[in-house]
């Protein structure tokens, strides 16, 4: 049985799948982790109803030849929220200053807030600091939500220009317990921020690649997806040591652990995607 999503072939091997109602209940992990939500059923090009599905479930897997799953796509619901809340903050540089003091109790209910309530939650808190608090400047806020405009719209693109950015911090890791050690306090405590931020953006981006069909190998988007939660193990570990100054333990950890483990996750992400879009050329 051949399995498509939004007419893309996905890989998935049928173990002990015996029904659809086994094969959906393989996919809807994956599914959701990757950020598409279930739109329609197609079986064999026939469009299946809510109605039909109890029966569909019990349907045999060797009596189907292609299943197609229909998704919205979250990222064009990111995109054109992201498009708002760039809007949004113009509207509140015009306010004055007591038309901003109520801007919030409105903005927040609005679609485009919440959807990065539920979607983006850490935008979401440089909004409410924004508009709230006053405590996150306009121009700040406009940056942030640009830079995640750009994951969402070309996130390959974004991907590949961050390369030589995270391969001089992890250079920067490697000489961490010497600035430590050397009483470089500000250029360490720099270098554990954007070490910090350049894994925060790698992991938004994996997401985003994975939502918009970049990788398309189950096995191996569970398999980055292993690596980046076995990567957040020595993310704390390492944040830890270096709260402590333990010098010892945040050499190890940076040098034989952190940097080369996010290169790693880095380069499994870019050759994924450069293989899916060589197979879909040649297509």
């Amino acid at each position: 049985m051949i399995i498509k999503i939004n007419d893309k072939p996905l890989d998935f091997s049928l173990d002990n799948e015996k029904t659809l109602g086994d094969v959906f209940t393989s996919l809807e992990q994956w599914l959701s982790n990757s950020g598409h939500r279930l739109s329609e059923i197609l079986i064999d090009g026939q469009a299946v109803s809510a109605g039909m599905l109890e029966e569909i479930f019990k349907k045999e897997v060797k009596s189907v030849k292609e299943l197609d799953i229909r998704t919205n796509a979250v990222a064009e619901l990111a995109a054109a929220s992201l498009q708002t809340l760039l809007k949004d903050i113009d509207e509140y540089e015009n306010l004055k200053f007591d038309e901003k003091a109520k801007f919030f109790d409105n903005w927040k209910e609005s679609g485009q807030a919440l959807f990065i309530l539920e979607e983006m939650p850490e935008l979401y808190s440089y909004f409410k600091n924004a508009f709230s608090k006053g405590e996150v400047s306009s121009s700040t806020l406009r940056s942030v939500t640009e830079e995640i405009q750009r994951e969402v719209n070309e996130p390959f693109k974004e991907l590949a220009k961050i390369e030589p950015v995270l391969n001089e911090i992890c250079d920067k890791l490697v000489n961490l317990p010497l600035d430590i050690q050397t009483g470089k306090d500000l250029l360490a405590a720099q270098t554990i921020q954007l070490f910090s931020a350049i894994t925060e953006k790698l992991i938004r981006l994996f997401y985003q690649l994975s939502t918009q069909g970049y990788i398309v190998q189950i096995d191996e988007a569970q398999k980055i997806a292993e690596g980046f939660n076995n990567f957040k193990n020595i993310l704390v570990e390492l944040l830890e040591s270096y709260e402590k100054h333990d010098i010892i333990i945040v050499g190890d950890l940076a040098e034989y652990e952190a940097a080369p483990k996010l290169k790693e996750l880095y380069l499994n992400i870019l050759s994924n995607c450069r293989e899916t879009e060589k197979t879909q050329g040649e297509k």
